[in-house]
């Protein structure tokens, strides 16, 4: 029986609570943190009668580290779960290790000025972890997350080394929007901005964004325009994947999509420079977002599926191995199942199992962890355990 602090209440963040609420045997007790305390009430009261945990709503600025770390103080949680946007990483880490709680996120530090992620910043908070005695597990999302969890599992049971990792993510989710994110809006199109990159023989190479497409065959979904672009995995997977020579990502867009996204850009919308209107500063994309749906609010609307996989090429016994490791989720099952969609389900599930292996000890190790250095087998079981299968195909034609 553990407390639990999850901070974001957006679509992922309420597709976790929801999880960790649903497993009230092991969080009896669930914060519920957001700066719109609106959301996190209304969250609690979505979820009373259907949980013996005990849901607690607060409301918080994490801009203040200083407010934020007497909360989580108060509060006392075994562990904070951060579920809000990137550029707040390492303002709750300076929290955690503050207050004396482990940390868990699901994505890469993003300075709030450049559109750059990496975890670069937030491994520099090894030493500090360690000699707190804390964990800090970082990308513990669907990808990443799952993905480096795939490639761990996959080197652990099927090679000896791996060569080539290309990791997949393709949604095929529609609804009556003709252009929504299904994820925070502003961040999913920060990233696509700046153009798209992949690992080579011991470095990153640089693209135009959306300038690399390939077509392939998805499994259980069909053939998909794959896009290459810039993405958290490659620069852990290098440190961490023996033998290792590529690594890139590919996510599906369709032909509106990229119509869309190329129009906006070449409107400066995307821009995350200031510009003046009126006599006020206003930063181009943070205006756009505020005309692009909730991607939590479309979730009883959308019909399509999630798919997140991994093509591993590499040795086993000296002969080469391929293989496709992948999970899949359909948007109506998982509201029907959560109240989520799918892509919000398959990050706040995972962010869930990872959050739960670092409070019962399986994953806990003083220091900063991404999660393909734990052992992939408990959270594997996890998964299948509790509604997010897997599967693998072994010599894949994608």
């Amino acid at each position: 029986m553990g407390k639990i602090m999850v901070i974001g209440c957006g679509g992922t963040g309420n597709a976790a609570i929801y999880q960790c609420c649903r497993h009230s045997e092991f969080f009896s007790e669930v914060v519920i943190a957001d700066r719109d305390l609106s959301r996190c009430e209304a969250l609690k009261k979505k979820l009373e009668g259907t949980t013996d945990a005990k849901i607690i709503p607060v409301q918080v600025d994490v801009d203040d580290t200083a407010v934020l770390t007497e909360l989580i103080r108060e509060e006392q949680p075994e562990a904070v779960l951060n579920l809000t946007p990137p550029c707040e990483d390492l303002l709750i880490m300076e929290a955690c290790l503050a207050a004396g709680v482990h940390y868990i996120d699901t994505s890469a530090y993003e300075p709030e000025e450049t559109a750059v992620f990496e975890y670069k910043w937030q491994w520099e908070y090894r030493d500090r972890f360690e000699k707190a005695g804390l964990t800090a597990l970082l990308g513990c999302g669907a990808d990443p997350g799952l993905t480096e969890v795939f490639c761990a599992y996959a080197l652990k049971h099927y090679f000896d080394e791996i060569n080539h990792i290309d990791i997949f993510e393709c949604n095929t989710g529609e609804n009556r929007h003709p252009f929504a994110a299904g994820v925070n809006p502003q961040t999913g199109l920060r990233r696509l901005s700046l153009g798209g990159a992949y690992w080579k023989d011991g470095s990153m190479i640089e693209t135009e964004p959306l300038a690399i497409s390939q077509k392939y065959r998805i499994p259980e979904i069909g053939e998909r325009d794959m896009y290459l672009i810039r993405h958290e995995e490659p620069e852990s997977l290098a440190l961490h994947v023996p033998g290792i020579k590529r690594i890139r990502f590919f996510k599906s867009f369709s032909e509106r999509d990229i119509a869309y996204l190329k129009c906006l850009e070449e409107l400066g919308l995307t821009s995350i420079e200031p510009v003046r209107y009126e006599d006020q500063e206003i930063v181009p994309l943070e205006f756009l977002s505020t005309f692009l749906p909730d991607p939590s609010s479309l979730a009883a609307e959308t019909r399509g599926k999630v798919s997140v996989g991994c093509l591993l090429e590499g040795k086993k016994d000296g002969k080469e191995k391929k293989l496709y490791l992948y999970s899949i989720c359909d948007h109506e099952e998982c509201y029907n199942r959560s109240g989520s969609q799918a892509a919000a389900y398959m990050s706040g599930l995972p962010a869930m199992i990872g959050t739960m292996l670092v409070m019962n000890g399986t994953w806990k190790k003083a220091g900063v962890f991404n999660v393909e250095e734990f052992d992939p087998d408990p959270f594997m079981e996890l998964m299948n355990k509790w509604g997010l299968n897997w599967k693998v195909s072994e010599n894949p034609r994608l």
